[in-house]
């Protein structure tokens, strides 16, 4: 494999201490939902879809006739004109007649939606129902020339734009989460020792028993009495609370770049690898400790780690008390490794069973 890029990087993951509730978790049922309409742009110069998109030119012959004007759909030109695809998300707990933005995307064979109006387009839900009209100007941030020889010169995408605030909420989707005796958190990153910790905090706050985990991923939090009729209230105290977040010990790999991003729960036993001209040891011992004579200590054992590195007479030596993978990187780079022999003795030692982390290749 050749390594184009000979830069390596190494960051070191510390884990995250106070990290808002509301910043590693979700109540469930409060998200946003996906809206979707068919509609036409017009006033476009000439990039709009040709002959060949046959359902334009029915669905602007359609539009026309609801509009009280009769027209043969064989006699129009739709250069002008494009069919497009419209989305929006719909915010938990909007209210009829608030704005959102939408994005319009062409889906026959328009060239570009540049200057474009969207005209009224209803967005539908997953359940059939209407809940926002769309229409307005489309505004896009590429451009597309060509000259006449056949040269182009394109920037972004043409054929998709954005309407600012383009539609209107004509019908609010019922939320009754805040009316239940109870709230659910969900965790974006799931795992044991975060959802106990929440739980814990949570209680500590409250002053009882009031939140339980659930499993890795929810923490059911029962609404105390206090708190009946001011559920925002309970949620804008459990969601600003400071949690340590527990992270697993994980390495991550990209051999393209040669990055590597290393967990700080990463740990190495004993092993010794040769690679090409360097050999690596790592060792673990257990050293006795004895008190001076007369004295009335005791004698102890303590847990001596040491990493040794040796490129033909260059020699380096560590001890810590605990070796990590990122001793070994930082020795690996005072002999000037190269990315492919970082990568490669990471994996090697992985193999080999020593290495105490997930390791992902990108």
């Amino acid at each position: 494999m050749r390594y184009i890029v000979a830069l390596f990087l190494i960051f070191t993951i510390i884990p995250l201490w106070g990290a808002r509730v509301k910043d590693i978790s979700t109540i469930k049922g409060i998200r946003s939902n996906d809206l979707i309409g068919y509609g036409i742009v017009v006033g476009l110069d000439g990039t709009g879809d040709d002959d060949k998109a046959k359902f334009t030119i029915k669905s602007l012959a359609t539009m026309l006739q609801k509009m009280g004007i009769k027209v043969d759909s064989g006699s129009l030109k739709v250069k002008n004109v494009a069919a497009v695809m419209v989305t929006a998300k719909l915010p938990p707990f909007s209210r009829v007649g608030d704005k959102i933005d939408v994005e319009v995307s062409s889906i026959g064979n328009a060239k570009s939606l540049n200057g474009g109006v969207l005209l009224m387009t209803p967005l539908k839900g997953a359940d059939g129902q209407i809940y926002g009209l769309a229409q307005g100007n489309i505004s896009i941030t590429g451009y597309s020339a060509e000259g006449k020889n056949g040269s182009k010169n394109i920037k972004n995408h043409n054929t998709v734009g954005r309407v600012p605030n383009g539609a209107t909420i004509e019908k609010e989707l019922k939320n009754n989460t805040l009316q239940q005796k109870s709230i659910e958190l969900t965790l974006q990153k799931p795992d044991f020792t975060t959802a106990y910790r929440v739980m814990q905090t949570i209680n500590e706050q409250l002053g009882g028993e009031f939140a339980s985990a659930t499993d890795l991923n929810g923490i059911k939090i029962s609404i105390p009495e206090q708190y009946q009729n001011q559920i925002v209230k309970l949620i804008a105290i459990v969601e600003n609370l400071e949690i340590k977040v527990d992270i697993k010990a994980k390495i991550v790999i990209n051999e393209r770049t040669g990055t590597i991003i290393i967990g700080d729960n990463v740990t190495i036993s004993s092993v010794a690898i040769a690679h090409g001209n360097l050999n690596i040891i790592i060792e673990e011992r257990k050293d006795t400790s004895q008190p001076l004579p007369f004295s009335f200590g005791e004698t102890t054992e303590e847990d001596i780690s040491r990493v040794e590195i040796k490129e033909d007479k260059a020699n380096f030596s560590l001890i810590q008390d605990k070796v990590t993978l990122k001793d070994l990187v930082q020795a690996l780079n005072a002999l000037g490794a190269t990315p492919r022999d970082l990568i490669s003795i990471i994996q090697a030692i992985k193999e080999a069973g020593a290495l105490h982390a997930e390791l992902e290749l990108l």
